[in-house]
């Protein structure tokens, strides 16, 4: 089954960070997203939260007020997850669907549904366990993706089973019975930081990470000086960017 590379051990092998090294830039465009609609959440849910580092921060950038909870069914995103723990910032393995009891004020969907073989009715079957949600989506489809046929090469490296534009995801959601809140775009900026501190002990991949790094920062910045022109023509054709969605 396709869900087995999440078991098996087989998606740490293609992603030994588990997208750690993202979480800084993700948990600032939520916590603006919390702070610019004025929600004040006293309990979070953090469903597929992988490596953990974005619900901790996001706890950390809240200072601790509210109770957190991450979900994962990866025993190894969970082996990593847990080491975060704290009173007030708790970690399980297993499926929050079957936690029929659960309510939460907010649950974050951070890059889960593309990896999804049905996220409508995934969707549907969290709806009733929070008042809001915020999802993070990638927008694979563009004009540079398909032309340079990366698609394929989301699938193999990331799983990604579903493609989306901003106007794609945003109707989905509202199909499923969500109302759209407020959504913004989202730049992917990797922390240089963490990338040295999780592989300094190892100076050729430590190389090998800081020139991707520096690569993909020269590369991003025609998407980049399009976005400030025009933002949906930049995403249509760059394909570099991601969507933060609130709903209820």
């Amino acid at each position: 089954m396709i869900r087995d590379q999440y078991l098996s051990g087989e998606y740490l092998v293609k992603n030994p960070l588990w997208h750690a090294d993202e979480s800084p830039w993700k948990a600032k465009y939520v916590l603006q997203m919390i702070a610019r609609n004025k929600l004040a959440p006293t309990t979070i849910c953090d469903v597929g939260c992988g490596a953990g580092e974005v619900l901790r921060l996001v706890h950390e950038g809240l200072q601790g007020r509210c109770r957190c909870w991450g979900y994962d069914i990866s025993p190894q995103a969970f082996a990593r997850s847990r080491r975060l723990s704290s009173e007030r910032l708790q970690f399980k393995l297993a499926d929050i669907r079957q936690e029929k009891d659960a309510h939460f004020d907010l649950l974050l969907l951070m890059d889960v549904l593309e990896h999804l073989e049905d996220y409508f009715s995934f969707l549907r079957d969290l709806r009733p366990k929070a008042e809001y949600t915020i999802l993070h989506i990638p927008l694979d489809l563009s004009v540079r993706n398909v032309l340079l046929g990366r698609l394929c090469d989301f699938r193999a490296a990331y799983g990604h089973l579903h493609y989306f534009t901003k106007e794609v995801a945003l109707e989905m959601l509202r199909d499923v019975g969500y109302e759209v809140v407020d959504y913004v775009y989202t730049w992917q900026a990797n922390s240089l930081r963490y990338v040295w501190n999780e592989n300094k002990q190892n100076p050729w991949i430590l190389a090998r990470r800081v020139a991707g790094f520096v690569a993909r920062a020269i590369m991003s910045l025609p998407s980049r000086v399009l976005f400030a022109i025009h933002e949906d023509w930049a995403v249509r054709l760059g394909g570099q960017w991601r969507l933060l969605v609130l709903a209820r």
